[in-house]
């Protein structure tokens, strides 16, 4: 809050070089994998009782897709499709899946057909859109998939809403757990759900 905050929060909302992997002050401060992804994956097949050979799946707001690669290293013939609002992140997907990528907002139509994955994943995305752009992204998502999952930041209490003020640079909904609940359900989204806290 006391490091020009207001200014940081508009680069970081260009979602460029300077978030993903520019000055700490601006978003990630380095985004490079690690392989921690792989036992998310894992988690995920294992939950969701993805099909071994020819799972679908979509992730909306992939970043650098590292976990579509580990599911797309760990099912065989999988279909993994990654979207994501900045170019300077697909430009740094694995080779081995970019092309399965591309540059789209999760609030526009999706270019699929209804019930076309088995599983349509977004985690750490959807808050940073407005309420108006969330109930066509939630409904879009429940449209094309069949199983759903989502992660999104929020608060419990006051000292958790300071703390996520005072962190976060892209956020545009800051809703408690009940507030998410009731915008899940406005928007007939039916899928499973996550919140992280600060």
């Amino acid at each position: 809050m006391n490091d020009d905050k207001v200014a940081c929060m508009k680069i970081a909302r260009e979602y460029g070089a300077d978030y993903w992997d520019g000055d700490r002050r601006y978003g990630y401060g380095g985004y490079r994998y690690d392989g921690r992804w792989k036992a998310v994956a894992e988690r995920i097949i294992e939950e969701y009782e993805l099909p071994k050979r020819g799972a679908r799946i979509l992730d909306m707001g992939c970043g650098k897709a590292h976990l579509l690669y580990e599911l797309d290293k760990l099912l065989e013939d999988a279909e993994v499709v990654g979207c994501d609002i900045s170019q300077h992140a697909l430009d740094d997907v694995p080779v081995e899946i970019r092309p399965y990528c591309f540059q789209h907002c999760a609030q526009d139509p999706y270019p699929f057909d209804d019930d076309h994955f088995d599983l349509v994943i977004s985690i750490g995305a959807l808050h940073n859109l407005s309420l108006p752009e969330l109930s066509v992204a939630l409904r879009e998502i429940e449209r094309v998939g069949k199983q759903k999952y989502v992660l999104v930041e929020s608060y419990r209490d006051e000292d958790e809403l300071f703390n996520l003020q005072c962190w976060a640079l892209t956020c545009e909904s800051f809703l408690s757990p009940e507030e998410w609940r009731f915008v899940f359900n406005q928007f007939n989204y039916t899928g499973d759900f996550e919140f992280i806290y600060f």
